[in-house]
C-alpha cells in the first residue's frame, strides 16, 4: 500500500488555472506546483511573471495563456490549441469577477459580463477540458464558488447569481462524470482578503460586521485556500464528487 502523503502528489500532471495571475488562482497555481504539477496560467493580463516565478521556484514550469475570458467564443479555439499539443489533467476555474449596483438600478452590461466571466467561461472551459478528461477516463476540475454561493449578499445581484450556478454546473457535471474516472468538486473561499474583497474591507462598518462573524477571528488569505485544491486535484480525492468544500473560517457554521 502506498504512503498516504503519495495520494497528494501530482507530479508528472498539468494544471490549467484560470485568474492564474494574482490573488487565489495565483495561489493554487502555486501551491499545485509545490505539490509537483507543472502550470498552465490563464488570465486576461498578459503580466504574469510573478506567478510564473512562484510555480519556478517550486521546481515547475509555467506556460502563459493571455484570454479574455468575457469574450466567450474564443475559448473553445483558445482552449483547443492548448490541449493540441499538451494534456491537461487538472482544471481549476478560478476566474471571477464582481459588479456592485442596487438590485432595481442592475445594468444589462453587469448582470451579463459577470454571467459570462464567472459561469458561462467555467462550462465552456469545463465542456473542453472535460472532453478530453473523458475520453482518458481521468481528470480533476476545481471550480472556486463563493460563500455568495449559499447567500445572496448584497448589491451584488449577478455575482451572487453566477456563484449559485457555479454550484449547480459542479453538482452537475460530477453526476455525469464520475463514472469515468473525471471528478468536478468546488472550494467555496470564505471571505478572503483580495482585490475584490478591498471594497468591503476599507468600509470599516461591513468590515467589523464580516469579521465578527469569521469563528477564525480572521479574514482568510488565498494560501489558505491551497490545501482544498491540493486534495481535490489529487488521487485523495478519488471518490470525492460533486461536492463543494467550505473554506471560510468556520463562516457558514455561524
Amino acid at each position: 500500500m502506498a504512503a498516504a502523503t503519495s495520494l497528494f502528489d501530482l507530479q508528472g500532471r498539468t494544471a490549467l488555472v484560470t485568474g492564474g495571475s494574482r490573488g487565489i488562482g495565483q495561489a493554487i497555481a502555486a501551491g499545485l506546483a509545490e505539490a509537483g504539477a507543472d502550470i498552465v496560467l490563464l488570465a486576461e493580463e498578459s503580466e504574469m511573471q510573478e506567478s510564473v516565478d512562484l510555480v519556478e521556484a517550486a521546481g515547475r514550469s509555467a506556460e502563459c495563456v493571455v484570454l479574455d475570458l468575457s469574450r466567450t467564443r474564443s475559448i473553445p479555439g483558445t482552449i483547443g490549441e492548448l490541449l493540441g499539443r499538451r494534456q491537461v489533467d487538472i482544471l481549476v476555474n478560478a476566474a471571477g469577477i464582481i459588479r456592485r449596483q442596487p438590485a432595481a438600478e442592475f445594468s444589462d452590461e453587469n448582470w451579463a459580463d459577470v454571467l459570462d466571466v464567472n459561469l458561462t467561461a467555467a462550462f465552456l472551459l469545463s465542456r473542453e477540458v472535460g472532453g478530453r478528461m473523458l475520453a482518458r477516463g481521468s481528470g480533476k476540475i476545481i471550480n472556486v464558488a463563493s460563500m455568495l454561493s449559499f447567500q445572496g449578499g448584497s448589491l451584488v445581484t449577478s455575482y451572487a447569481a453566477s456563484k449559485h450556478g457555479l454550484v449547480g454546473l459542479t453538482k452537475a457535471l460530477g453526476n455525469e462524470w464520475a463514472a469515468s474516472g473525471v471528478q468536478v468538486n468546488a472550494i467555496a473561499p470564505g471571505y478572503i482578503a483580495t482585490r475584490v474583497t478591498d471594497p468591503l474591507r476599507a468600509d470599516p462598518g461591513r468590515a467589523a460586521e464580516i469579521l465578527g462573524r469569521i469563528p477564525a477571528g480572521r479574514w482568510g488569505t488565498p494560501r489558505d485556500l491551497v490545501g482544498a485544491a491540493v486534495f481535490l486535484a489529487s488521487a485523495a480525492s478519488d471518490y470525492v464528487s460533486g461536492h463543494v468544500i467550505a473554506v471560510d473560517g468556520g463562516w457558514l457554521a455561524r
